[in-house]
């Protein structure tokens, strides 16, 4: 699978894929702070805040996320003339999104979703409402976007007046055959001159509102899907199965050619052409949101570019784990998908270009954590220490020692499996977010380079048996042991199996 979802995200960077995003939106404000006293008039937390953020939310998330994967992407929807509407645009910008469809109305008011966050824990969500947005601000957004020329719509409805209007008026082309002869999807030109409409992608709280628009691919979540049925979510994990069973009538009432239910940890299931089935790998979130607009702009994005949409599933399940390893409202972007695709589950990386990823989360204000070790024939042992040595902070790096090194360390008959496949076998952990293969005797070379927050070793050191505990000192970095777990070590298995003992 691995060389397929490749393929498919290098073609997103290599056609550049010109999307127009039309949707509701709005500003996620995330504000950082520490809470150790109680109110005086009241038993609530008093925060201090440290640390504020921006960022687009909404349909914006979605374009953000499509211009990091590259896409030539231009945006429709409605903001007001207040200082939260300056904000995202400014944002959007940055980005290189083409905001020029986006109508900036005196009388609209700008949706902010604002969360408080304390000891990494989202303590409050506020959520200003949108106002009642004005029909000739509607009127001018829905003839720009009906204009537009793009290989692929995204809606992104999130039940706002204006999206109401889009689904009775909002339409891209004229005709519902979107593919070529051979099954795949026309480009923007090929489709200018062959009559059909582009792809049109819905992601709605409310799917049967835009049932008359006949989308090529829908994509609501396990509860928007449960509501478009009048059904209840069953109990249990088995949520794909109900939808499997009832996938002709998610079909018939949301009017789609597919629709594909995403199902946050559980991964997503395609109704349609399908079934096909992703898998999430499972992580504690923290502050993590937006993951289902990353995933639907991939999938965008990878379809437009001709892919298969199981293909396209794939690639966007990929990049949804990507970023629900990162705080805030956040994006993937190609290179990260490409590495994220490119046979490893975290990321394999060499020291220059792992000091550069390091230097942005340390900008993110991330707790970056260290560890290194030979790793040869993974056990138990390894894995507890790994987890232990994530919990520690946000970002975990592991180097790993390169073959020659071991063999020193070790003996002759070491290492049993050689470094690029001990350094993908440790990036294939869910706590892992980057590995790297050094050759030096110790990592204090990479150490000073990374200045990690957090040095750690296994129980069975101590500080003054490493040279890198000055290194880590120096800058006013922290060493710390993890719990040593007895009996688990690689050269006891190795051991055991070539004397031939099973225990």
């Amino acid at each position: 699978m691995n060389g397929r979802t490749l393929e498919v995200v290098r073609a997103i960077g290599e056609r550049r894929p010109r999307i127009a995003v039309v949707g509701d939106l709005m500003l996620d404000v995330w504000s950082y702070g520490v809470a150790g006293r109680l109110a005086r008039e009241a038993p609530a937390p008093v925060v201090e805040v440290r640390e504020r953020r921006h960022a687009p939310g909404g349909a914006g998330n979605t374009a953000m996320n499509l211009a990091a994967l590259g896409a030539d992407v231009v945006c429709f929807g409605i903001v007001g003339t207040d200082p939260a509407a300056g904000t995202l645009l400014e944002c959007l910008r940055e980005a290189g999104v083409d905001t020029s469809g986006v109508i900036e109305h005196p009388d609209a008011h700008t949706p902010v979703k604002h969360r408080i966050v304390c000891d990494e824990q989202v303590l409050l969500r506020l959520d200003e409402a949108p106002s009642e947005l004005p029909v000739d601000a509607i009127d001018r957004m829905l003839e720009a976007a009906n204009a537009s020329d793009a290989d692929a719509f995204v809606v992104g409805d999130y039940g706002s007046s204006a999206m109401e209007a889009a689904a009775e008026r909002l339409r891209p082309g004229t005709s519902n055959d979107r593919r070529t002869s051979d099954g795949r999807r026309t480009g923007r030109r090929a489709a200018a001159r062959s009559g059909v409409r582009p792809l049109v992608v819905v992601d709605a709280h409310d799917l049967r509102r835009w049932r008359g628009i006949r989308p090529d691919i829908a994509t609501p979540n396990a509860a928007e899907a449960a509501a478009l049925l009048s059904a209840s979510l069953p109990d249990g994990a088995d949520r794909a199965s109900f939808f499997n069973e009832r996938s002709r009538a998610l079909l018939e009432r949301s009017g789609a050619r597919e629709v594909v239910v995403t199902l946050d940890r559980d991964g997503a299931v395609l109704l349609g052409e399908g079934p096909h089935r992703t898998h999430a790998h499972r992580v504690s979130e923290k502050n993590a949101s937006g993951a289902g607009d990353t995933f639907v702009a991939v999938l965008a994005a990878a379809c437009a570019c001709g892919a298969p949409i199981a293909d396209a599933m794939n690639a966007a399940q990929s990049a949804a784990d990507v970023v629900v390893h990162k705080p805030d409202t956040a994006v993937c972007t190609l290179d990260e998908l490409v590495a994220r695709s490119d046979g490893a589950h975290g990321v394999t990386l060499a020291a220059d270009e792992l000091a550069r990823r390091i230097r942005g989360h340390r900008e993110r204000g991330d707790r970056v954590v260290f560890t290194n070790g030979c790793f040869d024939v993974l056990h138990r042992g390894h894995t507890t220490y790994l987890r232990q040595a994530k919990e520690l902070g946000d970002v975990l790096v592991v180097a790993v020692n390169a073959d020659e090194t071991v063999r020193r360390l070790k003996g002759p008959g070491r290492p049993v499996n050689p470094s690029h496949d001990r350094a993908d076998v440790i990036a294939a952990l869910e706590c892992v977010d980057y590995v790297a293969v050094f050759a030096e005797p110790t990592p204090v070379e990479l150490i000073a380079a990374l200045q990690p927050d957090v040095y750690v070793k296994g129980g069975d050191y101590t500080a003054e048996m490493l040279e890198e505990t000055t290194v880590v000192e120096s800058y006013g970095g922290e060493v710390v042991f993890a719990d040593y777990v007895p009996d688990h070590s690689t050269s006891s298995i190795v051991e055991r199996i070539r004397s031939g003992v099973v225990s």
